[in-house]
């Protein structure tokens, strides 16, 4: 497999303000395995630590932070030179979080070593008093594998080439190949272990049965990690996004949740599943201006799993309604099909996304986005009916805009809108 991350830890090592980088993502997202490749590919060794309930680690970092020593008791314990052409990689960093702590003192007294770490979990850190280094690390964001790197995995060069770079008008002789392929994502989805045992052959079940076992370890985590007093809250609240996305309105219902629910008694809750990167927050956008940040109403969002393979596996929804035909596209009010959008979106862009409703209720765009000073007007359609009037309205609203759909429709442009098929929804630019 290829992540196209990998082009960015490569600037990373170039950059001349260069400072320890953290990868920062879910677990099981491939942050070990990315770090490891960049090791091997970009330097001529690599010193590889595990934080988990090392002791011999947490001892190095106890003491003061002396540079010569530090620096002797790691090439100990790694039984190898550290030298100016070696990938320090401290992995699973916040389960030892003075190790997190003394990325500080290499980036003032060891700033020539070249340190990148893979943390899961890591927004908890902020919360919980830990010496995060705050202004001395660099934070790379990883997400689950995006659709062009799925396709990559399971087709080869040619037609990860030729979704990536073709012009957009010319990828409809390829329409029905890169459907089935999407088909093959909204199982799967991205998460590199399910992707490489698709990849390799593995039956149906198999995948399945990996995607259930990442569950169940974000389950453990939140029991190990979470306050007491906020684990079922936390638990009822993951447990509620799937019903929340069945909606016709997809905003987050607390009452979904339990009859009289409130929002003051599970915002914690709601936190913690963000600081742990299992799911996306989309937050509505009340009125239409620059910034965007300006008109936010955080009171109004909705929630996403991170991956569309674990949400068809949380809620256990039918292989074969995913695998065969086109109801998956449409199912669940079109859930599927706008967390693949948001996924491919994450994955893809600095920009965050929010969404458009009107007090009024009577227009609501799925996504809207701001992207070189502009504006971008955004609606999704799973359907086969491609009206869009809630886009259109905007538009002839808002002088100046040009509208996107994501759809099944093949590329089309018109004086008003763009049509970008929803395989390419990764291509995204405006």
């Amino acid at each position: 497999m290829k992540r196209r991350i990998i082009e960015n830890l490569k600037q990373w090592k170039h950059s001349d303000n260069r400072k320890p980088l953290i990868l920062d993502g879910a677990r099981q997202v491939g942050k070990t395995w990315i770090l490891q490749e960049f090791g091997k590919s970009e330097f001529s060794s690599v010193a590889y630590f595990n934080c988990d309930r090392n002791t011999q680690l947490e001892e190095i970092f106890k003491k003061n932070f002396e540079k010569d020593i530090v620096l002797r008791n790691l090439e100990a314990l790694a039984g190898k030179p550290v030298t100016g052409d070696t990938l320090i990689i401290f992995d699973e960093i916040q389960e030892t979080p003075v190790v997190l702590t003394a990325l500080k003192y290499f980036q003032e007294q060891l700033p020539e070593l070249y340190i990148a770490c893979a943390g899961s979990l890591l927004g908890l850190s902020l919360h919980s008093g830990t010496g995060f280094p705050v202004g001395k690390v660099d934070i790379l964001k990883i997400f689950p594998m995006d659709f062009a790197e799925f396709v990559l995995a399971v087709k080869g060069d040619n037609f990860y080439d030729i979704l990536t770079k073709d012009p957009l008008d010319k990828l409809e002789t390829f329409h029905e190949t890169f459907v089935e392929l999407l088909r093959q994502y909204y199982f799967v989805g991205g998460m590199p272990e399910a992707v490489q045992a698709f990849a390799n052959g593995k039956s149906i079940a198999d995948i399945r049965t990996i995607q259930n076992a990442i569950l169940y370890s974000y389950n453990k985590d939140i029991s190990k990690h979470a306050e007491t007093k906020d684990i079922q809250r936390i638990h009822q609240v993951w447990n509620s996004i799937p019903q929340q996305l069945a909606k016709e309105n997809k905003k987050f219902v607390y009452g979904a949740i339990r009859t009289g629910a409130r929002a003051k008694e599970f915002e914690s809750a709601i936190q913690w599943l963000l600081d742990a990167g299992i799911v996306y927050k989309v937050n509505r956008i009340r009125k239409a201006g620059i910034p965007l940040k300006f008109y936010e109403d955080a009171e109004a969002f909705k929630l996403f799993f991170l991956d569309c393979g674990l949400m068809g596996a949380f809620s256990d929804t039918p292989p074969e309604d995913i695998l065969i035909g086109s109801k998956i596209f449409e199912e669940y009010k079109g859930a599927f099909t706008e967390l693949f959008v948001l996924q491919q979106f994450k994955a893809t862009l600095e920009a965050t996304p929010f969404y458009f409703s009107a007090d009024d209720s009577k227009q609501e765009l799925d996504f809207i986005l701001q992207m070189n000073g502009k504006l971008v007007p955004i609606e999704v359609k799973a359907e086969e009916n491609l009206r869009a009037k809630s886009l259109r309205q905007f538009v002839l609203e808002h002088e100046g805009i040009k509208g996107i759909r994501i759809s099944m429709s093949k590329y089309r442009e018109q004086d008003w809108m763009t049509n970008i098929p929803l395989y390419a929804a990764g291509r995204f630019s405006y």
